[in-house]
């Protein structure tokens, strides 16, 4: 098949944008990115770090899901490890370490215990895999929220009333507001995106994949499952532990309730519709599953002018479409709108050669 494509280096070969047109739409978005932070208003600046911190999050997922193979319904659980332990440590550590470092400090340590807890949850996958492991994931996730709920840990989590959390400072320049906190959002989303293109292509990826696809073949060709799943686990829940603690310093208050079964299956449910195991994916699904909510509200209150009665509909309509739009890409596109993208990339990265 003729593709246009030119390679005369290994280099060459190496690049992840291979081509003029992944160079340009990753340059175009990054300099709308920064277009966006100068000039949008304070609602759109909302809807972006809401998506920048669920895209974080669904990007640990694919790791997980998309790239090893395994299925988790409990990944809310590991980004409310994150949350509460970026807000406890900050507490804790105020006065002993300075205020214009503690962000450079909580939020490690939140990662770190994260990945801790992610290696916990991750050993039935060393016997169980499919609807077994979902459900022992899922499990994960009914226990931790049971543990932040309880009296006996409410001096630490704030049990059902949650936590006031601290505005992150950096050297001194606090970034208590919403567009402060976008760029900061923003930049670390683009960072967590390259690093999960560039796992792929290393042997920890490589391996990721190869389980994916046979785990059997897998460890015949001495690929040590008990390691390279719990690794997986590791770097997944670490990625949502860094979204939950960057939730923390975007929401001037934490509660159990936001991080329950809705918001693992909304994870699921962004990386299907994007496209799992592909960088992009998490991109176009994160888009998708929080404008869905905003235009149906958009929508509702323009049909019906804002009445009340009409407006209790609209949460019913939203698990509605959301339903709706997991099936059809199950049926019609299971690769999610990355596959559409790409082919729409190929066909514009042939021209004018044949399509053949």
């Amino acid at each position: 098949m003729i593709n246009a494509n030119l390679k005369a280096s290994y280099a060459q070969d190496e690049r992840v944008l291979d081509n003029r047109y992944k160079q340009g739409f990753v340059y175009g978005m990054v300099a709308a990115l920064a277009l966006f932070t100068m000039t949008a208003n304070e609602y759109l600046i909302l809807i972006g770090c809401q998506m920048g911190l669920l895209l974080i999050a669904v990007v640990g997922l694919n790791v997980l899901t998309g790239y090893t193979g395994l299925v988790s319904l409990g990944h809310a659980a590991f980004v409310a490890i994150g949350a509460y332990a970026v807000t406890i440590f900050s507490h804790v550590a105020e006065g002993i370490v300075p205020a214009g470092l503690m962000p450079l400090v909580a939020i490690p340590v939140a990662v770190a215990l994260a990945a801790g807890i992610g290696i916990l949850v991750g050993l039935p996958s060393l016997r169980v895999k499919g609807l077994y492991l979902a459900v022992a994931t899922l499990a994960a996730n009914f226990i931790v929220i049971f543990l932040i709920e309880q009296p006996v840990f409410a001096p630490w989590t704030g049990g059902m009333t949650g936590l006031t959390t601290l505005s992150p400072n950096f050297f001194g320049w606090v970034l208590d507001t919403k567009r402060e906190m976008f760029g900061f959002i923003a930049a670390t989303a683009f960072v967590t995106l390259l690093m999960a293109q560039n796992l792929v292509r290393t042997r920890v990826g490589r391996a990721f994949i190869a389980i994916r696809d046979r785990d059997y073949s897998a460890e015949i060709l001495g690929i040590s499952l008990l390691r390279y799943k719990l690794t997986s686990f590791a770097i997944s829940a670490a990625y949502c532990g860094l979204a939950g603690a960057l939730f923390a310093y975007f929401y001037a208050r934490i509660l159990p309730e936001q991080f329950e079964l809705a918001l693992s299956l909304e994870l699921v449910a962004a990386l299907i519709i994007g496209g799992m195991g592909r960088t992009m994916g998490p991109v176009f699904g994160v888009i998708v599953i929080v404008m869905v909510p905003e235009i149906i509200k958009v929508s509702f209150g323009a049909m019906t002018g804002g009445a009340v009665d009409w407006a209790q509909i609209r949460a019913p309509l939203q698990e509605i479409a959301f339903g709706l739009l997991l099936i059809g890409f199950l049926l019609k596109e299971p690769l999610g709108i990355t596959q559409i993208t790409d082919r729409m990339l190929r066909a514009a990265n042939r021209w004018p050669f044949a399509r053949g």
